[in-house]
């Protein structure tokens, strides 16, 4: 079954989300809600509204244009061609009986129809909707906003058709990018089942122990491996109103003994913030808030909780708490709980509860705990699953801590007793079973993860900053190891001696990729290492790193071998830079990447601003199809837009963007989802590889000279008059402008190489790097982690 056109109905946030996410992966879609009496659209408002959204739904504006917009009384003729329409209205059976019979008269044989479900079971979906509905129906539940979330829950039920459920999940999974998790038909599936009750543990300890929300939120993120929002803030963040809802809803489905009825409190005021307008960032605040007193309006403000009361005298500013619990957290999650102070106190109490009801809910929610972990590192975008977790705690000492509380022991912890969830044998990792055996973990057909490789075997060579491994077929994967895989000299010593080691390629080596898993694939220059130096007046050495990565990067670039780079996350100022200088660039399509070094005062050294000129220029002649003499490409056309480009820093949101700002080609490619990365670039590589022919240096680069310098200067003065520009931006911006134009002495008449653009780059670099402002924005930067504006 190939899914060429999807229907969305409903255009509230989530179905308007679903529907740019199935247009950011380049397929049509109909977008259909109810016809208001005033016979406006609603789903074409819901379109206009996500383009002025942040964050953005759609990975590039122009993705709007995949989406058809009507109603579901004039246009449900537009669902005769879809091969998926997805179900998005109102939690109410009724209401989506009755959008179901409207679909069904309209939608063609074998279309596949879900529903966007989390609360209502499968089986009260189809009732009296006919065999042939049910053959065809399953559930496939995102995650809000769907653009950003990787989890997909997907339940389907004793009639859904294998073949549909199964193209559902391999489209969701590499057009979409989703995790896809198969989920029993149960209440909350598995995220919100585990998630709701977490956030329910964390309230209800919080106001049992009086535990002020910030002591919660810093214990409950990062030392235990979740995210910084913790219990609070995130309820602050899908909204406080939300919650009661949510109860509502499980309480309405779940078993007669489910331990979430034990636990579950219904606190007056939280129905109280709701009255008065405190719905969460939505509203006038939530847990947290900024102070309303126009003279402390950036204040950050935490509640003073209580059982039964609220008003906003319980407000009081936010504190940042140090405890030792927190630092704990460096030594791993059972050091955490074991600290005996408030925090160590309060994460036993949340965690341990959590930790149980998750380990007893297998195999009812779920076929395996794997899918477990799976869906709260997707859904919830924990770093480690539940098992996971009790596995750094140890199962059995985890459950001679519960049988101290008096907490029942569940089955699953009984069964694995002294061992572990997961092993690793033969290289291969293991998760234990509800059949009490081990079984592998496989991987879909075109995932290869960099992590699994590293069970199996050992790096081809390593240092402190970076490693290479042997991912097979006669390709090598340069994985940065550094903090925030930032470049040092160590790094471009094992790049340099990769590149070696690969030789002219027609050995035990053809390709390179270069890839890492982490959240960023490089930040950059290790700006704290270059003002070491700087401090200490080694300037023959900072000149060294800069020439050092000049000649890594070309090294790169003109290799008789192919170097696909595939970015994913961060990729800002050098990690930009050598995805210029590859041969292609499949990047995941959540890529944040650009040539940000004005930001801190500097500009691009690595070759950043040669290849953006190069990049423009090549663009100008596809577009007139003329030599690059003709005057309408004349020097200062590339100049100009790589001006604009580096001196505004402009960073693309997506790899989608990136294309269109001018960082990656037409031809590189895009890959929606994180765990087929490596392998599509690994795929690339080998493809280039054969009959491989390195470029030639570019020797005609034509620069405009004074007259084109004058212009920049010219046009970044009239920025400063009108308050559009820094002091200092105009003195980065007259540096930028230098190397781009080539300065007092260019003659546009006279070409240059690339290596004399590099030395101009690294000149430049340098004078500005000896201007105090420069290093005063870097200490700022460092310290604070955004630039100054001054």
């Amino acid at each position: 079954m190939i899914i060429s056109k999807v229907a969305v109905i409903g255009s509230g946030v989530m179905g308007s989300g679903i529907a740019a996410q199935v247009a950011n992966a380049g397929i049509q879609v109909v977008l259909l809600d109810i016809k208001p009496k005033d016979g406006s659209n609603l789903a074409a408002k819901a379109v206009e509204k996500m383009l002025k959204a942040d964050p953005a739904p759609f990975m590039h504006k122009d993705n709007a244009n995949l989406i058809a917009t009507g109603n579901l009384e004039d246009d449900l003729k537009l669902l005769s061609d879809c091969d998926w329409i997805i179900e998005v209205v109102l939690e109410d059976l009724k209401v989506k009986h009755a959008t179901y019979e409207k679909i069904n008269k309209h939608r063609k044989k074998g279309s596949v129809v879900s529903s966007n479900t989390s609360t209502i079971p499968l089986q009260n979906l189809v009732e009296g909707r006919g065999k042939d509905f049910e053959k065809d129906f399953l559930i496939t539940h995102f995650f809000n906003p769907p653009r950003y979330m990787r989890l997909l829950e997907l339940v389907v039920g004793k009639n859904t058709r294998k073949d549909a459920a199964d193209a559902i999940a391999q489209f969701c999974d590499v057009n979409l990018g989703k995790g896809v998790v198969r989920c029993h038909d149960t209440p909350g599936f598995i995220a919100n089942r585990l998630g709701v009750f977490w956030m329910q543990c964390g309230l209800n300890e919080a106001v049992e122990r009086k535990v002020p929300i910030e002591v919660a939120d810093a214990i409950m993120s990062k030392p235990v491996g979740i995210p910084k929002t913790g219990i609070f803030a995130l309820i602050d963040l899908v909204g406080v109103d939300l919650m009661p809802h949510l109860a509502e809803s499980m309480l309405s489905t779940l078993p007669k003994n489910d331990w979430y009825r034990k636990i579950y409190k219904d606190y007056p005021f939280v129905h109280r913030m709701i009255a008065v307008g405190y719905t969460g960032r939505k509203g006038k605040g939530g847990f947290y808030r900024l102070n309303p007193d126009p003279a402390k309006k950036k204040e950050k403000q935490a509640l003073s909780l209580s059982a039964d009361i609220f008003d906003e005298g319980m407000y009081r500013k936010a504190d940042k708490p140090k405890l030792a619990s927190m630092d704990a957290g460096k030594k791993g999650l059972r050091a955490v709980m074991e600290t005996d102070d408030e925090g160590g106190k309060y994460a036993w109490a949340v965690l341990s509860k959590t930790l149980a009801y998750a380990a007893s809910l297998v195999p009812e929610i779920a076929d395996d705990i794997a899918s477990v972990d799976e869906a709260m590192r997707l859904g919830y975008n924990w770093k480690k699953g539940p098992f996971e977790m009790i596995d750094d705690l140890g199962p059995a000492w985890f459950a001679g801590k519960l049988k101290s509380d008096k907490i029942d022991v569940p089955e699953m912890v009984k069964k694995v007793g002294g061992g572990a969830f997961y092993k690793v044998e033969g290289g291969k990792r293991h998760y234990f079973g509800t059949d009490g055996k081990y079984h592998p973990i496989v991987r879909s057909e075109g995932v290869l993860l960099l992590s699994d490789i590293k069970l199996a075997s050992k790096p081809v060579m390593k240092n402190g900053s970076a490693s290479v491994w042997d991912v097979g077929d006669g390709v090598l994967c340069f994985e940065k190891t550094s903090k925030m895989n930032t470049f040092d000299e160590q790094i471009f010593e094992l790049l340099m001696k990769t590149i070696q080691t690969i030789g002219d390629g027609k050995g035990r080596y053809k390709a390179l990729v270069v890839y890492n898993e982490g959240s960023a694939f490089s930040a950059g220059a290790n700006l704290g290492l270059a003002l070491f130096m700087i401090n200490i007046a080694m300037w023959p050495q900072v000149e060294e790193f800069i020439a050092g990565g000049q000649r890594v990067y070309r090294a790169l670039k003109f290799a008789p071998f192919p170097v696909v780079s595939a970015p994913s996350g961060l990729a800002l100022g050098g990690g930009c830079e050598i995805l210029l200088h590859s041969d292609h660039v499949q990047a995941h399509a959540e890529t944040y990447t650009g040539l940000v070094e004005a930001g801190v005062g500097l500009l691009p050294a690595w070759g950043g601003c040669k290849e953006m000129i190069l990049r423009f220029r090549n663009r100008q002649k596809a577009k007139h199809n003329q030599m690059w003499f003709s005057p309408a490409n004349d020097p200062m056309t590339a100049t100009r837009q790589a001006f604009e480009t580096i001196g505004m820093a402009a960073v693309a949101k997506s790899a989608a963007e990136a294309k269109a700002i001018g960082y990656f080609r037409d031809s590189d490619g895009v890959t929606m989802n994180r765990d087929r990365l490596l392998y599509d670039a690994k795929q690339k590589a080998l493809a280039l590889a054969k009959d491989y022919k390195a470029p030639e240096p570019v020797k005609d680069i034509r620069l405009s000279g004074p007259s084109g310098k004058y212009a920049l200067d010219m046009a970044v003065a009239d920025l400063k008059k009108n308050g559009k520009a820094t002091p200092y931006d105009v003195v980065v911006s007259s540096h930028i402008a230098a190397v781009l134009t080539g300065g007092e002495k260019a003659d546009w008449t006279k070409p240059v190489n690339e290596d004399d653009l590099l030395n101009m780059e690294r000149a430049e670099f340098i004078n500005l790097l000896r201007n105090e402002g420069t290093m005063a924005r870097i200490e700022y930067m460092l310290d604070n982690g955004k630039p100054l504006r001054n």
